[in-house]
C-alpha cells in the first residue's frame, strides 16, 4: 500500500466505521425486539451470557480487566465500529450456519462495505473506474447456472472491490462514487465478462477500537485481496461471496476468517496483457 493510501486509511478509519454503521441502519431491515420470539431471545441471550460467565471464572478476570472491557465496548459504539467488529470476527460463523444446506457455489461474508444501487452494466462491460486506474487489468468471466446446469439468463451480479491501494469508494475520501462497483446483468445464457483491476490486500481500520483490540492481542489486521459479489436470479437463493487470488498475501491467515479453498481464483496471463480468470456460479433453487 502506498504512503498516501496509508495516510488516507489512518485519517478515515473513524469515518469509515461511521459510514458502515449508517449504511447498515439504512440498507438493512433487522427484526425488532417486538417481532422476535421471546423464547428464542431467552435461549440465545442466556447461552451467550453463560459463555461469558464461564470465561470470567475460568480465567479469573479481575475488576481492572472488566472495567477495561466495559470502556472498550463503549468506545466501539462511539467509533461506529460495531459493523466492522461483527463482520470481521463473527459473521463468518453466521454465514457457515446459514449456508450449511446449500448445494451450489460456496458463499462467504458480505463485510461492511457493500452499498446497494451500483450502476447497471451489460454482460460484457468494464467496472466504473478512474482514468489511469492503477492495478493489474483483470478480465473476470463466467456463467451463472442452477444446480441442474440450466443457464440463468439475466442473472444479476453485484460487484464491488477495493482499489490498488486497498480503499473502497463510498467509504474513503477522494474516490469517485461507484468506483469499481457495478450491477452486471448476465446475458441470455447467464454469461458475463467484466473488465476490472486486481484489488490489493488491505488492513481493516486500525486507529479505532478494533485496532486497539488487534494491538492488545498481538494480532494482524490484514485481509487478502478479493472481489465481492452478490449473485441473484428469480426463483433462486441469492449468493453472497468473495473471490481471492492464488498465492496472495494472507490467504492462510485472513483476519476475517472468510477464505475457503473453493473461492480462490487462479488468474492466467491474458493475451492483451494483464490477467484473466473464469469462475462459474451455481445458485440453489429458492426454498
Amino acid at each position: 500500500m502506498s504512503d498516501a493510501a496509508l495516510k488516507a486509511t489512518a485519517a478515515t478509519a473513524a469515518a469509515s466505521g461511521a459510514s458502515a454503521t449508517e449504511r447498515f441502519l439504512t440498507d438493512k431491515t433487522p427484526r425488532t425486539e417486538a417481532g422476535t420470539d421471546a423464547a428464542r431471545v431467552d435461549t440465545l441471550a442466556t447461552e451467550v451470557l453463560t459463555a461469558v460467565h464461564d470465561v470470567i471464572r475460568r480465567h479469573q478476570v479481575t475488576y481492572d480487566e472488566y472495567n477495561a472491557l466495559k470502556s472498550w465496548l463503549i468506545a466501539v459504539g462511539q467509533d461506529g465500529e460495531w459493523p466492522l467488529f461483527l463482520d470481521v470476527w463473527v459473521e463468518h460463523v453466521v454465514e457457515e450456519v446459514a449456508a450449511a444446506g446449500r448445494n451450489g457455489s460456496k458463499g462467504t461474508i458480505e463485510g461492511p462495505y457493500y452499498a446497494p444501487g451500483a450502476p447497471a452494466l451489460p454482460a460484457t462491460s468494464t467496472l466504473p473506474m478512474r482514468e489511469n486506474e492503477t492495478g493489474t487489468p483483470l478480465l473476470f468471466q463466467g456463467q451463472v447456472t442452477g444446480v441442474s446446469g440450466e443457464p440463468l439468463g439475466g442473472a444479476l451480479l453485484e460487484m464491488w472491490q477495493a482499489d490498488d491501494d486497498g480503499l473502497y469508494a463510498q467509504f474513503a475520501p477522494g474516490i469517485p462514487e461507484w468506483n469499481l462497483r457495478g450491477s452486471v446483468v448476465a446475458d441470455a445464457e447467464g454469461r458475463f465478462a467484466v473488465t476490472t483491476v486486481q484489488p490489493a490486500p488491505y488492513q481493516i481500520p486500525t486507529d479505532g477500537s478494533c485496532g486497539r483490540l488487534i494491538a492488545a492481542a498481538g494480532w494482524h489486521a490484514w485481509r487478502p485481496a478479493h472481489l465481492h459479489l452478490k449473485v441473484s436470479a428469480p426463483g433462486h437463493e441469492p449468493l453472497t461471496t468473495q473471490l481471492y487470488f492464488k498465492g496472495g498475501d494472507h490467504i492462510q491467515d485472513d483476519v476475517a476468517s472468510a477464505v475457503k479453498p473453493e473461492l480462490v481464483l487462479d488468474p492466467q496471463p491474458a493475451p492483451g496483457g494483464g490477467s484473466e480468470v473464469v469462475y462459474d456460479f451455481v445458485l440453489d433453487p429458492a426454498s
